[in-house]
């Protein structure tokens, strides 16, 4: 049996067992894998099935070998034994517990298995109890809420769970589900080792639950504690290593893995959109707008996700696009957090702050976790002034996901507004430390080292050249870098970076103003270096100009004649108007 077959057996059972126990996130995953393993093409026709996927831009990027690295195709596999089930499977007690468990009535569905033995059971009666203990924790934060919806109140189930589950751990009559909640229970009261430890043993003795993944996957906050890990060899830990590089800002080795799983997933939109996450980190917008156009395509009532592609559209200032997809979203579920930040996006767009700020409050309503809700609400305060405000939406962004580099960034924006520049400078360095290849932070920190208060213009310089080194598309640094050489009177330095400044304006046929400061400056350096023809080529260029920099050039040309022939004076009428 090839590998392919084998997942697809494994991931069947896998979605009915997940969802036998309620796991909906972890069954709803599994379920869109087995739809994406590569179909047998001797056994099945684009006739027959749902994705035809020929003109797939991402397949033609990996077929056609433009990433070279792209491993052979197919996973890593150690048979794991499929989890048997009680003796007693789907009981009355349990069937009502369930039915109790799906219309959200978890203490009537706990108290319905009270008095069962099953793992099946128990399991299902501790995850009852603990979803009752956040749905009372969630109702406290809308009742007890303060500024920008804070709260201290806490699940008053943990206690109680974590006593059970220790006790069935140790009498050995727990399961890998068990595990994994016993996991997440830890991980809500701190003891993140002792949490990650239950959730590899969980994920070692039944790896296809996906949830499991994620919270260990949140666990691993450096590459020592993911190497660490002593996980099997399952297909499944390529996924979970995926998802931990791209957390881990090793966008390479991320996207190498997902390349390495597409030969088997070949229609997994997962995949794909988790691809568009690493390029969009990378700032690589053209083609996370290729890859979620081809999502929507393929499956048009999509909206997890989409807030990163409205993200794009607004980044590249596409009204029409944005305004296309707001509508789309709202029309397929309006009360999802993406949806509402979808839509805050496109007013942000349009310049209406106050109901940019309403949407993201809706999405916090919605998920009050919700990561780029908080975020991209302080941008919003930020625009609107309000920076007390914006700095409460930051804080609560990094407290949620303190490798937000955004929220740290605008952090330091924040304080550079009030007049703080110490304080900015802390948070910029932040971002940096997050996210060392975006030129936009380097180039943040980089004015604040040149803010009066700090004058620190050496710092500055160091900043340029990092920002000069990765992929400044803005091209600021160049002319910055250009401009603090020639403050400090290394002209020399000056003419290099004004130089390569004026060759990219010139490889994207851009003008303008700074273009007009580089002619200037290298005409007279090269004019004051005695190398009259180079300074000759730049005046040349300035007389096509009608402003004050035309008689600058005229004057320079002049001069240098008068310097190179020896003759008293040169009429202006010499020169072209």
């Amino acid at each position: 049996m090839g590998s392919k077959e084998i997942c697809r057996n494994e991931l069947r059972i896998a979605v009915r067992q997940l969802s036998d126990r309620c796991l909906y996130s972890a069954s709803k995953w599994a379920a869109e894998q087995l739809v994406g393993i590569e179909l047998d093409p001797v056994k099945f026709t684009p006739s027959n099935t749902r994705f035809q996927r020929g003109s797939s831009s991402i397949h033609r990027r990996f077929r056609n070998n433009e990433i070279t690295s792209t491993p052979i195709a197919g996973v890593s596999y150690v048979s794991t034994p499929v989890m048997e089930e009680d003796d007693i499977v789907d009981g009355d007690f349990y069937l009502l517990a369930k039915s109790y468990f799906d219309c959200r009535e978890y203490r009537r569905a706990a108290h319905v298995l009270r008095d069962q033995s099953g793992k099946k059971a128990v399991f299902l009666q501790c995850y009852a109890l603990y979803l009752a203990g956040e749905k009372r924790k969630d109702e406290e934060n809308i009742e007890l809420e303060g500024p920008l919806g804070k709260s201290d109140a806490v699940n008053k189930e943990l206690v109680s769970l974590e006593r059970e589950l220790s006790m069935l751990r140790k009498n050995g009559s727990i399961d890998p589900f068990g595990l994994y909640l016993y996991g997440l229970v830890l991980k809500e009261k701190g003891n993140e080792h002792l949490a990650r430890n239950l959730l590899v043993e969980s994920v070692n003795s039944y790896p296809w639950n996906w949830s499991a993944w994620s919270e260990l996957q949140s666990l691993c906050t450096t590459i020592d504690i993911l190497h660490s890990l002593p996980l099997n060899n399952h297909w499944m830990k390529d996924f979970f290593l995926a998802g931990a590089y791209q957390e881990l800002r090793m966008h390479n080795e991320s996207l190498a893995k997902y390349e390495y799983l597409q030969g088997t997933f070949s229609f997994s939109n997962y995949i794909q959109a988790q691809i568009a996450k690493v390029q969009y980190s990378l700032r690589e917008f053209e083609q996370v707008e290729v890859i979620f156009e081809e999502l929507l395509r393929n499956d048009p009532y999509r909206v997890e996700d989409m807030d990163m592609y409205s993200n794009v559209l607004y980044a590249k200032e596409c009204f029409s696009a944005l305004s296309y997809l707001a509508h789309r979203v709202f029309m397929t579920d309006k009360y999802r957090p993406e949806s509402c930040c979808i839509i805050g996006n496109y007013y942000s767009l349009k310049g209406q702050h106050e109901k940019s700020v309403m949407y993201f409050r809706r999405a916090l309503k919605l998920n009050k976790n919700c990561l780029s809700a908080w975020t991209l609400m302080g941008h919003e305060y930020i625009e609107m002034n309000n920076t007390p405000a914006a700095v409460d939406a930051y804080r609560r962004a990094v407290d949620i996901n303190p490798c937000e580099f955004r929220a740290w960034y605008g952090l330091g924006q924040a304080y550079e507004m009030m007049g703080m520049p110490f304080y900015a400078l802390h948070y910029f360095r932040k971002s940096v430390f997050l996210q060392p290849s975006d030129s936009r932070l380097w180039i943040a920190m980089a004015k604040c080292y040149e803010n009066d208060q700090l004058h620190m213009l050496e710092e500055a310089i160091k900043c340029y050249r990092k920002a000069a080194n990765s992929n400044d598309r803005e091209a600021i640094a160049l002319h910055q870098l250009a401009k603090l050489h020639r403050k400090l009177g290394r002209l020399e330095e000056a003419a290099f970076y004004y130089k390569k400044d004026l060759e990219r304006m010139e490889a994207e046929e851009r003008d303008g103003p700074n273009m007009v400061e580089a002619l200037l400056f290298l005409a007279t350096h090269c004019k004051d270096q005695k190398r009259f023809e180079e300074a000759e080529v730049y005046c040349t260029r300035l007389l096509d100009y009608t402003g004050p920099e035309k008689e600058t050039a005229k004057s320079l040309l002049r001069g240098m004649r008068i310097a190179q022939s020896g003759f008293p004076s040169m009429s202006a009428e010499h020169f072209p108007p």
